[in-house]
Formats: structure tokens, sequence, C-alpha cells
């Protein structure tokens, strides 16, 4: 009995970024053949840097007979992955349609393996060892990519915060020095001769 091990030869990464405007969407495809795994991480932020909410979008990834194979609504990051059950064009997308807030700046990157058999005998060779380090530069690069978003994300969030408590500061000395005043104008009245006549 003949046993087929599925490996991974090469997975292609590219990274995306996408601005998704109020009630919009956006869609994209990958053409993919029976057994290939399709891989999507993707994080959703704002450019505004005054802007300190996480925003969230909608994700699907359609088959090529128009089936919905993943469906996730409310998401400000995820990983989602599928393999293939049928040659064709898979169609993934993103939506903000359900809202007029903000442009959202989506940054998503594609991961893309190929089914190999196992008894193929060029699974064994200096190119899969080349494709296999590529692939895991790429990882590394698509990490960096996530990375430079959340800290965008966090970023925006601390700045936000330091302004706030800034202006609250600001506020609370405007308080103290006014009700200074009151009290030097209040005691200077109390001690105040008056003098009748």
């Amino acid at each position: 009995m003949r046993y087929s091990i599925v490996l991974f030869l090469i997975s292609l990464v590219t990274a995306h970024n996408v601005l998704l405007a109020p009630y919009g969407k956006q869609c994209f495809f990958e053409n993919l053949k029976k057994n290939d795994e399709l891989a999507i991480s993707f994080q959703v932020g704002s450019r505004d840097p005054k802007n300190s909410e996480q925003y969230d979008v909608d994700f699907w990834i359609n088959s090529p007979q128009g089936q919905t194979l993943v469906k996730r609504t409310g998401f400000d990051h995820g990983d989602e992955s599928i393999t293939a059950p049928s040659n064709g064009k898979y169609t993934y997308c993103f939506s903000n349609e359900k809202t007029g807030r903000v442009d959202l700046d989506v940054s998503f990157n594609i991961h893309g393996v190929i089914y190999i058999d196992s008894t193929d005998p060029k699974s064994d060779t200096l190119d899969y060892a080349i494709q296999r380090l590529s692939q895991l530069t790429n990882d590394v690069k698509a990490e960096q990519s996530y990375l430079v978003i959340r800290e965008r994300t966090h970023r925006n969030t601390a700045e936000s915060t330091n302004s706030r408590v800034k202006w609250w500061s600001v506020f609370q000395i405007l308080v103290v020095a006014a009700n200074s005043i009151f009290q030097i104008y209040y005691l200077k009245r109390f001690f105040e001769v008056q003098s009748v006549v």
C-alpha cells in the first residue's frame, strides 16, 4: 500500500495594503489547484494619527462555485486558511459596507502553499531547500509588516491618551488658578474695613 504525504514546497507570500472607503468593499482572487492551501493574515487600522479607535471589517472567502468557505464579521485582525477542494479562482473580500466610519487601512498577507506528493523525486533537491528558505524569509517579512501596523495603531492610541492627559492637566491648572483668584478676592473683601458715617 502506497502512502503519500502532503508537504509544502513553496509558500508564496505577498504583502498588500488597501484603503477601504466608508461603505466600501475590496475583493481579490487567487487561482488555486486542488489541495493547494490559501492562508491570509490581516490587520485593520486607521491612517489618521489622531484616531485611537480600533476598527473592524468583515472578511470572507468564496469558492469558484460561489460557496462561502470562510466568513468572519467584526474582526480587527485575523488569520484564516483554507485547503482548495477543487481547481479554480478563489475570491476573498474585505468589507466596510455596514458602517460609514472613516477610511480603514487594511494590511494583509497571502501565504500560498502548493500541494506536493512526497513520492516526487524533485521534493528532495537544492531547489526545494532554496524555496523553503525563501518561504521562511517571506514569513519573517510578513510578521514584520504585521508588527508595523500594530505599532502604528498602539502609537496612535498612546498619542491620543497623552493629548487627553495634557488638556485635562491644563483644565485643572485653570480651575486651580480661578479658585485661587476667587479666594484672594473673597478674603480681601472679608477683611476690608468698612467705616460707618
